[in-house]
Order: C-alpha cells, then sequence, then structure tokens
C-alpha cells in the first residue's frame, strides 16, 4: 500500500519540504491539514490526533523540534507503519543534517530531497537504514549550529558517517564514479539538463510585488556510458552577489555546487566541468531575491459589495510572458467569509468547497500574454462588514510554465569531451518555472 505525499511544515505552516509521489491527491493537502492542527473540530475535541481522515485522504503526522513531518495516503495502511516511518525519517534526517531545525531543512533541502527520493520510491518504503543510504547520497550537508550548542551540523553527523563507513562524502563520490557502468553494452547514452525554478511571491492588493524570492536548480539525469568530462557554459553576463542598480545581466545572490564540480573558471567564463555520477543529481542551486524581477503572473484582485447580503470579487490575472509558452493546470484558491451560504461564477471551471469555505478556479491552459477574469458572487448569511470583508482572500496561485526561466539564467552549451568520433549522446535540456508560494494579500 503505498504513500501519496510527504511534507514537512514550519510552526507557521509554511511548507518547507514537499514530495508528491503518486500525483493521485490535489494540491493543497498542506493547507487542509495545517487548518485542522490548529482548530481541531473532529471526534473528541482536544488536540489533534496522529491520524485522521479528511475527504477520503488519511493524514498522519509526527511533530518534532515544532517541525510538523506529514503523510498522507489514499489507501488504508496499518498507522503503527506510518508512525515508525516518520520517526525513522526524524532520526535519518538528524543524522545527515545534525541539527533538525527549520533552518537546517532549508539550507540543505537539496540533500534532503535527494534523501527522500531513496527512501520511499512512487510511494512504496525502500530502505531507511542510514548505512544503506550512504552510497547514494552525494550532496554534502550545510553547517548548521545547533541553538542550545555553539557545535557544528556537520561536527555532530560526520563522526557517525565515518564511523559506519570508514570514508569521507567525497571520496564515496569518488568511489561511486569509479563504479559508474563503462561503455558499450545495452543501456541508453543520453543526458537530461532541467533548469527549475520555484517562486515565492507576494503581491499586496493593488498587484505590486511585497517579496520575491527565486529557488532555482540545475538538475541533471545522466544516462551516459562511461564517465565523459562534461563542460556546462551558463550565460556571459551572469554574476553573483547582490547588485547594486546600475548592473546588468542575470545577477544571482548565492550559488552552491555539487561536490563534483570543478568551478575553478565560473567567474573568468561561467563554464563548469565535472564528471557526472550516474542517475540524478543537482549541478547548481542558487537563490535570487529581486522584486524588479518580471512575474510570469499578474494578480489584481477588486472587491464590490452590491448589496448587504452580496459580496463581488473580480480577480484579473494577466500573464506576462511570450504567447509562445503557456501555463499548465493553473490552479487559482482563495478563501471566502464564515458566513457565505453560496458562490457563483459564470463562464469558468470552478468547485466552492462549502465546509472549507474555499473557491478553487482552475485553468488548464494559460496562455502568455492573455487576461483571465474571474467574477465570484458571495452571498452571505447576514450583512457584510468590515471583518467579514476581511475574511476574503489571500488569493493563491500554482502552477507549471514549461520553457520558461524567471531569473534570465540560461544554458549556452552543454559539450561532452569525446575520446572517439562516434561518442555522440544525445542531450536535453529543458526550463520549467513552478510556483511554490505564490500569494496575494486581498486586503
Amino acid at each position: 500500500m503505498p504513500i501519496s505525499q510527504l511534507f514537512i511544515l514550519s510552526p507557521r505552516g509554511d511548507k518547507i519540504i514537499a514530495k508528491d509521489y503518486r500525483a493521485d491527491i490535489v494540491r493543497g493537502t498542506d493547507e487542509i491539514f495545517f487548518r485542522k492542527y490548529k482548530f481541531w473540530d473532529g471526534p473528541g475535541g482536544g488536540d489533534t490526533p496522529p491520524f485522521f481522515t479528511v475527504d477520503g485522504i488519511n493524514y498522519a503526522f509526527v511533530k518534532k523540534n515544532n517541525l510538523l513531518l506529514v503523510v498522507t495516503t489514499r489507501t488504508n495502511m496499518s498507522a503503527a507503519l506510518l508512525s515508525e516511518l516518520l520517526l525513522r525519517l526524524t532520526k535519518l534526517l538528524k543524522d545527515y543534517l545534525g541539527v533538525l531545525n527549520e533552518e537546517s531543512l532549508r539550507k540543505n533541502f537539496v540533500l534532503v530531497y535527494e534523501l527522500l527520493d531513496e527512501v520511499i520510491d512512487f510511494g512504496f518504503i525502500q530502505t531507511m537504514s542510514t548505512e544503506k543510504l550512504i552510497s547514494y547520497i552525494f550532496s554534502e550537508p550545510v553547517v548548521i549550529e545547533a541553538e542550545d550548542k555553539k557545535q557544528s551540523a556537520v561536527g555532530t553527523m560526520k563522526p557517525s558517517l565515518s564511523k559506519i563507513t570508514g570514508r569521507s562524502g567525497t571520496k564515496r563520490a569518488i568511489d561511486a564514479q569509479r563504479t559508474i557502468v563503462p561503455g558499450g553494452g545495452s543501456r541508453k547514452n543520453e543526458i537530461y539538463v532541467d533548469v527549475l525554478e520555484r517562486l515565492n511571491v507576494v503581491f499586496n492588493s493593488n498587484g505590486g510585488v511585497t517579496s520575491a524570492e527565486i529557488d532555482g536548480a540545475i538538475v541533471m539525469k545522466s544516462f551516459l556510458a562511461g564517465t565523459p568530462e562534461l563542460r556546462l557554459g551558463l550565460n556571459e553576463d551572469l554574476s553573483v552577489g547582490r547588485a547594486d542598480q546600475h548592473s546588468y545581466g542575470v545577477v544571482l545572490d548565492s550559488v552552491n555546487f555539487h561536490e563534483c564540480v570543478n568551478h575553478n573558471d565560473f567567474d573568468a567564463d561561467k563554464t563548469l566541468f565535472f564528471r557526472p555520477p550516474d542517475g540524478e543529481f543537482v549541478v547548481m542551486h542558487y537563490r535570487v531575491t529581486n522584486k524588479d524581477c518580471s512575474m510570469p503572473f499578474k494578480i489584481h484582485p477588486i472587491i464590490e459589495q452590491p448589496s448587504p447580503y452580496k459580496i463581488e470579487l473580480t480577480l484579473k490575472i494577466r500573464s506576462d510572458f511570450p504567447a509562445s509558452i503557456y501555463g499548465s493546470t493553473v490552479l487559482i484558491k482563495f478563501q471566502v467569509p464564515k458566513t457565505t451560504t453560496s458562490v457563483s461564477i459564470e463562464n469558468q471551471n470552478y468547485e466552492y468547497k462549502s465546509q472549507e469555505k474555499t473557491v478553487m478556479w482552475l485553468i488548464k491552459k494559460f496562455t502568455g500574454a492573455t487576461e483571465q477574469i474571474c467574477k465570484a458572487r458571495i452571498s452571505l448569511g447576514q450583512p457584510a462588514n468590515a471583518n467579514i470583508r476581511r475574511e476574503i482572500g489571500p488569493i493563491t496561485m500554482n502552477f507549471e510554465i514549461p520553457m520558461y526561466i524567471v531569473s534570465g539564467l540560461g544554458i549556452r552549451f552543454l559539450r561532452i569531451e569525446e575520446r572517439s568520433k562516434t561518442y555522440n549522446p544525445s542531450r536535453w535540456v529543458r526550463n520549467i518555472t513552478q510556483a511554490n508560494s505564490y500569494v496575494c494579500r486581498i486586503i
């Protein structure tokens, strides 16, 4: 029986880590869970139980260091199994991160996702052994100091791993590269590169950007025969570090590289050299905080009150990217007042969940340089006032835009140092932009 989703929430309900293994449950389960966790109204009252069901989805969670580790499933799985999984996961994360807290997860999210990919495959548990995972994990942890001890995370983790294996992470990566299947055989000879950006954006009620952050990564999946050296070239106008107002080109706040990457020439000509390990790994992770970046969607909410018992919310959403590109499965959600009796929207694909007081508006294909308008007519059970109007929103968006990057980062070339002219693997490069937290506050 498989697990559908796994996510880790902060004490505020922010989604730090999220993994969807089967795509059989709609997005937003983290919000449903946190609402139930904070305002439990189920049988018995009191605190939220560690296992409960909402709309046919089973939730199980544990709380560790103020973090909420949650799994969801549609099947009737053993509660003891789910509890054991979550407890072992907390131990595994502590083994690798040294300190399990919000900061360590955010700074080591590449390592955490690498662990989750190995621990669970398509919802089925594979292994929870720190020793067995050593040979499959190549990312090194970022040093985090514990709040109660002036001891680094690497200092607490490295002895435990070295005690098990007797070798460092770098040595493991070198050893793994040497065990890659040599050239020849029937395996595929190709390589895939994804430039992936996740957006964290907050808009005000006028549609202006109040905060914007881009978490980006260059992800590579290698099926190459042998261990050829690759040369990856990025934008020539790329710079790292907060730039002044007169700077041009692509500016990244910070970057970090996989341990197999030689970045000695990065500052000079923006090229990286490496021998890729087999399978999927993150070549480079980067971060951008710039409110001046052109966001893919602009949200403009307008609230009107035609009568004491009626409120009309008009949403104008414009796509600010080329018309040749489109956003897929764009989902817009917003809360309505608790006294709402009904919601109606004309000429749009929407769903109103009366128990949760949530409206969901789905646009399967949002073409670039176009505008979509949604007018929601909200009927109330009592006259509207200022407090009721404050209960509307915020508006959240989930989307994915293929072949589009907000930061402007691009791959100029991907060259393979060939030993012979007959060695010419296939190379595939794509860009993807996703919404991680895309929010517009109405009031």
